[in-house]
């Protein structure tokens, strides 16, 4: 009833199970790694004293108008870390950024709303803080129960029928034009 039809993309981090099984239930959909986990991931090698700095390196390669763009610009962001003595960061970058880059692929429009899986990883927090300020659930019924209830006041406040994430229009428009 909302729009959704199929699955042409699935955003997560480097989750090797869900790498593996997504051909075989959604043959044909995309897989994008997670932009904030896998720049979470490169920082992890990076010292403390050194993360202020690379951080604005990781966003710049993001920021680029298109795949080809933040492909040179991460070459040139790996040249860089080499030679801030810090190989192990670089090397995650260079094996992993073509990964992150699948969402070039959809409407620009889109981009923002792709990049990353923030806005379940969000939900999701809303959800554990709720079952932790209530601590024990008589059973599991009721914990389904208070996370249905959340999802439920998302789904009718934020994801109203006058409000939506993403203009699916600009995604059929692109299809169109390649079909053209």
């Amino acid at each position: 009833e909302r729009g959704l039809r199929r699955i042409d993309l699935a955003i997560s981090d480097k989750a090797a199970g869900l790498i593996e099984v997504l051909p075989e239930f959604y043959p044909q959909a995309k897989w994008q790694r997670c932009v904030f986990h896998f720049h979470k991931n490169i920082l992890h090698k990076v010292p403390k004293q050194k993360r202020e700095e690379v951080i604005p390196m990781l966003k710049a390669i993001h920021a680029q108008e298109d795949a080809k763009s933040a492909r040179e610009k991460a070459v040139a962001i790996v040249d860089k870390l080499e030679a801030m003595k810090l190989g192990s960061a670089a090397g995650i970058l260079l094996n992993g950024i073509d990964e992150s880059l699948t969402y070039y692929q959809f409407p620009r429009e889109h981009h923002r709303s792709i990049r990353t899986n923030n806005l379940l990883e969000r939900i999701m927090k809303e959800i554990r803080r709720r079952t932790r300020v209530v601590g024990s659930f008589p059973d599991g019924k009721s914990a389904l129960m208070l996370a249905c209830a959340r999802l439920r006041y998302i789904a009718t406040k934020s994801w109203s029928d006058t409000r939506k994430y993403m203009d699916m229009t600009k995604l059929e428009e692109t299809e169109l034009q390649q079909t053209a």
